[in-house]
C-alpha cells in the first residue's frame, strides 16, 4: 500500500504542476502562437480541472495510508466522503475539506456550463467563457497547492510512524 500511496501523491503533483503551466500558456499569447504555433486562445478551464484533480489524488493518498482505498463506481464522491469523516474526527483540518469541497462544487459548475454552451454557437461565447474563468483558476491553483502542501506533509508523518 506504501507504493500504491506515494503513485497518488506523485500524481497529485503532476497534476498542480500541470495546471500551473496550463495557466502559464492561458496567460501568455506569445508563447500559444511562437512556440506552439496555436491560435491565441485561454485554457482556464482546463486549470481548474487539474487543480481539482490535484486535490483528489492527494486524498486518495491520504485516505490508503488511513487504509481506505476508494474505487469506481462514484470514487470521487467516496474519496470525498471518506476523506470527511476525518475532518469530522478532526484529524484533518477543516479548511482542507473546505478547499475540496469548494473544488467538486467548481468541477459541477464546469460540467454544467460545458452541458449548455455544448449547444451554443457564435465566437463570442466560446472565447468568453475560458477567459471569465481566470480568476476561478487562479484561485483554484492556490486552493490545490494548501491541499497537496498539508495532505503531503500529513502523509510523510504517517509513512514515518508505519
Amino acid at each position: 500500500m506504501d507504493f500504491e500511496y506515494n503513485i497518488y501523491l506523485v500524481r497529485a503533483q503532476n497534476e498542480l504542476q500541470l495546471s500551473i503551466m496550463v495557466q502559464k500558456i492561458s496567460d501568455d499569447k506569445k508563447m500559444q502562437v511562437e512556440i506552439f504555433g496555436m491560435k491565441e486562445d485561454t485554457y482556464y478551464s482546463a486549470t481548474i480541472s487539474h487543480a481539482y484533480y490535484s486535490i483528489f489524488y492527494a486524498a486518495k493518498a491520504y485516505l490508503l495510508l488511513k487504509g481506505i482505498k476508494t474505487q469506481a463506481p462514484e470514487e470521487h464522491k467516496k474519496t470525498f466522503d471518506e476523506f470527511s469523516k476525518f475532518v469530522d474526527k478532526g484529524t484533518v483540518d477543516i479548511e482542507l475539506l473546505k478547499i475540496y469541497r469548494n473544488m467538486l462544487m467548481r468541477a459541477d459548475t464546469l460540467l454544467h456550463i460545458f452541458a449548455l454552451e455544448k449547444g451554443k454557437r457564435g465566437k463570442f461565447t466560446y472565447r468568453r467563457i475560458p477567459q471569465a474563468n481566470q480568476e476561478p483558476a487562479c484561485e483554484s491553483i492556490t486552493n490545490a497547492q494548501i491541499f497537496f502542501n498539508n495532505i503531503f506533509g500529513l502523509c510523510k508523518k504517517l509513512s514515518e510512524k508505519k
